[in-house]
């Protein structure tokens, strides 16, 4: 998995390769810009006649910059470098600026007829600020962004996005809006955050030869399918249905059957041995209909909502249980609350808190203290406002800084659900995905998760571990059915009819790269 970095890890790690490894840093970037060069001509075949167009800031992305315009030049392209911040260059930057002094590159300033310059280019080069970014874009630049923007020419940025945040995404006034983005070493993390993530194009991670050992420190990661594939346990052939875990799944009430139904059935279809679902009894028969392979048990309701009167026959339920969901369909009354307490004190096995579930404890958080099992949350924005107290502004502005700061706080492995799930550990390691599409944003969909998080818990891997996996499987599920259906006709039913061929292209990922057990 590659790493997810702030700016300031990065310009640590990139000091560290320097003054501790011994790289020299115009190494480095000589490594960047091939890398990126690299990602041109795949993109177009060969560069050979084309005309690049390469704006060049006057940091190291700069440098960066001027390293990609020498290197196309040598390829036959026909470059023109434009110094969009002056001549002043220092350090390897400067190296670079020397260096394209002396080839047969076109250099000059951003002049006013930018507009009509571009559109005469088949490559625009975007080195102007990288990671660097800082406050808003001035006048210049931002005339400058609006022209590259409206060329519709190809455009690669170099790092991140000129007028994006490094750390948060934000977007400082204008930002470019790149066919493809070549970050390098790791993630940064602004190119997963909104709204710069809609504006960097096709993300590359370009290996620049940073040591591991420059990068171990830091603590967050971007899910990939080796992952997934290395943490999804095996199935032997001396084994039963015992062996795959046990899923206890509470949930639903009138109008609601629907959610602990599509739980039930992901959890299957990502290969629990046994679910149930307890619902109330007046409710069962709905079940039985909705359901086949999953057993149902009816549990004393009124009105169609559980009832604490169900607290024993419930106990005894998750007694038996390997991983426990509670909440998809529940409602919020006072007896849910009361369930709730119930099973966070019986509960040993992990517990996994959904939908109403996460509404009921937010009226009462420090119920988190009368648990003894491991527990994964699952909220979306506007139920992890709820459940710390935050904005919903504060929430989504800070995707990253409030999950670390509750996960580690209520010692919880947390799923915040949203373009690019986060999930972070009670230690405070965060997993980011980039699976998925916006044909999740349907009814139902969280409830699939909680089902694929839960199986996978009930089998024995770690939450923190499981929940990765959970968020990387669901989106890839949705992926595979939005390309059979669109995103705009998907709906939840269909992420857990993608599902078996999800798991089975990791299986066949196993079989190829030589990891099957």
């Amino acid at each position: 998995m590659y790493r997810v970095c702030s700016a300031a890890e990065m310009r640590q790690a990139d000091k560290d390769c320097i003054e501790k490894c011994g790289i020299p840093g115009i190494i480095l970037m000589e490594n960047a810009a091939m890398g990126c060069v690299e990602e041109i001509i795949k993109d177009f075949g060969s560069v050979y006649g084309l005309k690049a167009a390469c704006f060049c800031g006057k940091g190291n992305n700069g440098g960066d910059g001027l390293a990609i315009a020498r290197l196309l030049s040598r390829r036959g392209a026909e470059v023109t470098v434009f110094l969009t911040h002056g001549d002043s260059y220092r350090g390897d930057a400067a190296i670079n600026r020397e260096i394209i002094s002396h080839m047969d590159c076109t250099v000059c300033h951003v002049q006013e007829d930018i507009r009509l310059r571009i559109s005469s280019y088949d490559i625009v080069v975007d080195a102007i600020f990288g990671t660097g970014m800082y406050g808003t874009v001035d006048d210049e630049t931002y005339a400058l962004i609006e022209a590259i923007n409206e060329s519709g020419k190809y455009v690669l940025s170099v790092d991140i996005p000129s007028g994006a945040a490094a750390d948060t995404g934000e977007v400082c006034g204008i930002c470019v809006n790149a066919s493809k983005t070549v970050t390098f070493a790791a993630y940064k993390a602004g190119l997963l955050m909104f709204p710069a993530c809609d504006f960097a194009g096709e993300i590359k991670v370009c290996d620049i030869c940073t040591p591991e050992s420059v990068l171990s420190g830091i603590n967050r990661f971007c899910i990939d399918e080796e992952f997934v594939s290395r943490s999804f346990p095996p199935r032997f052939n001396n084994s039963q249905k015992g062996d795959y875990g046990k899923v206890l799944i509470i949930g639903g009430s009138i109008g609601m059957t629907g959610a602990p139904a599509m739980a039930a059935e992901a959890a299957l279809r990502t290969g629990a041995g046994l679910v149930t679902a307890a619902v109330g009894k007046s409710l069962n028969s709905v079940l039985e209909e909705k359901l086949t392979e999953v057993m149902t048990y009816p549990l004393e309701d009124m009105d169609g909502h559980l009832c604490a009167a169900c607290e024993n026959e419930l106990g005894r339920l998750i007694d038996k249980a390997d991983a426990v969901l509670f909440g998809p369909g529940l409602g919020t009354s006072d007896d849910i609350y009361s369930l709730l307490e119930y099973v966070m004190r019986r509960c040993s096995v992990p517990l996994i808190i959904d939908a109403d579930g996460l509404n009921v404890l937010s009226r009462n958080i420090g119920l988190i203290e009368s648990c003894s099992c491991n527990l994964i949350f699952t909220p979306h924005e506007v139920e992890m406002s709820r459940l710390c107290g935050e904005s919903l502004s504060d929430i989504t502005d800070n995707r990253i800084q409030v999950s670390n700061s509750f996960a580690q706080e209520y010692g919880v492995t947390l799923i915040l659900k949203g373009h690019h799930t986060i999930v972070t550990a009670a230690d405070g390691t965060q997993y980011i995905n980039i699976t998925g599409n916006p044909g999740l944003a349907t009814g139902g969909s969280g409830d699939v998760l909680a089902g694929i998080t839960a199986a996978l818990a009930a089998r024995g891997i770690c939450e923190d571990i499981a929940a990765a996996a959970a968020v990387y499987i669901h989106g890839k599920s949705g992926d595979l059915a939005a390309d059979s259906l669109g995103p705009d006709s998907m709906t939840a039913t269909d992420i857990i009819r993608f599902l078996p061929q999800t798991i089975k292209n990791m299986r066949m990922a196993e079989i190829t790269c030589g990891k099957m057990q």
